[in-house]
């Protein structure tokens, strides 16, 4: 089967290759996969910011559908229609794999990075990690799973969000426009932070719930959010989903007193904050790290009661032939959410026009 690979160490060095098709073992599901969403862990894993072991298949953000049983699987029947949680294996020694923070484990081992992903037809994953999707989910939304399964954790496993907060937040790409349509479900209003480049995932976010969007490079959000919260004191929570530096650094400066800065987004490398923020605004400061199985179940109970709508964060689909075009669009922020799907097929070469 085709599968697009890490095939070594270093910059770059991602390929499509033909491998051997894998078979379920004792307590594992073979899954046919459906539609694998495009992460910016793929790209740190394509430019060397990420930890891999290589030669291994990309992708960790799944749907599909169960097509062989290993020995002993159980929870899940061949037909089901699935999404899967990441972690492979973990300890389960650990003080963090005792008290439901597999997350954590120093020994985790996930799928995309570690072990073989679904940017393939097939992948083999533990029966017991995996989820049936709900009727009104759509395999290609039910990719989109264990991102908002990220959300969950981040803003509802502590939880940093409070029913009439005001919250910012930075970076309307895929995991921020998710992001604040869990904030709003939990009953707060959205602020949406976005540059020049962002005219269209803003307008998306509006679309999806946002109460107000601010172009940064043209406005500066500090008077909005005056306006909107008690006293002119500024937002009650802050979080970052860009991954770029300079959101943080703006970020710091729009909570109010007291306020809560969350970290959600990866910078990939290490960037230079105002901590001094952290001090005079006596902030709450947290930072968020993949799912835990309860956010999972949050996250799947959020798409099957519509209470967020995966559906339309997805922009594009590309065949995994396609791959290198996706990765090209996913850096240079074409669209929002893209899919790599294997049984699709790769569009054909135009012929030059005919003298």
């Amino acid at each position: 089967m085709e599968a697009v690979m890490k095939v070594a160490a270093g910059s770059g060095n991602v390929e499509l290759r033909e491998i051997a098709e894998p078979a379920p073992g004792p307590g594992e599901a073979l899954v046919e996969v459906s539609a694998a969403g495009i992460c910016g862990t793929d790209l740190h894993i394509y430019h060397d910011e990420f930890r891999c072991s290589p030669p291994v298949v990309l992708g960790h953000e799944v749907a599909g559908r169960v097509v062989a049983l290993g020995p002993g699987a159980a929870g899940v029947l061949e037909g089901d229609r699935v999404t899967s949680e990441t972690y492979f294996s973990t300890c389960s020694r650990c003080r963090y794999c005792r008290a439901g923070q597999s997350n954590l484990c120093p020994e985790r081992r996930s799928i995309g990075s570690a072990i073989d992903g679904g940017f393939a037809r097939h992948l083999v994953v533990p029966a017991r990690n995996l989820h049936r999707l709900p009727d009104n989910v759509s395999d290609k939304a039910g990719a989109l799973t264990e991102p908002l399964a990220c959300v969950a954790h981040a803003l509802l496993g502590k939880p940093a969000i409070r029913a009439g907060d005001v919250v910012a937040i930075a970076g309307p790409g895929a995991i921020g426009l998710l992001a604040g349509q869990v904030a709003r479900a939990a009953g707060a209003t959205v602020v949406m932070l976005g540059t020049a480049a962002d005219q269209e995932r803003l307008a998306l976010a509006r679309r999806l719930g946002a109460s107000h969007t601010v172009v940064v490079d043209e406005q500066d959000p500090q008077e909005l959010l005056a306006g909107l919260t008690v006293e002119g004191h500024g937002a009650d929570v802050v979080i970052e989903c860009s991954g770029a530096g300079p959101a943080a650094t703006q970020l710091l400066t729009l909570a109010r007193r007291r306020g809560r800065y969350l970290q959600v987004g990866l910078f990939g490398k290490p960037v230079a904050l105002d901590f001094d923020q952290v001090c005079y605004r006596e902030l709450e400061v947290s930072g968020s790290n993949a799912s835990t199985s309860e956010s999972w179940l949050r996250a799947l109970r959020l798409l099957g009661e519509g209470l967020v709508d995966a559906e339309s964060v997805i922009s594009h689909s590309y065949s995994l032939g396609e791959w290198r075009e996706a990765f090209d669009d996913f850096e240079s922020k074409r669209g929002v959410k893209l899919l790599l799907v294997p049984g699709r097929a790769k569009a054909p070469a135009v012929a030059p026009a005919s003298n």
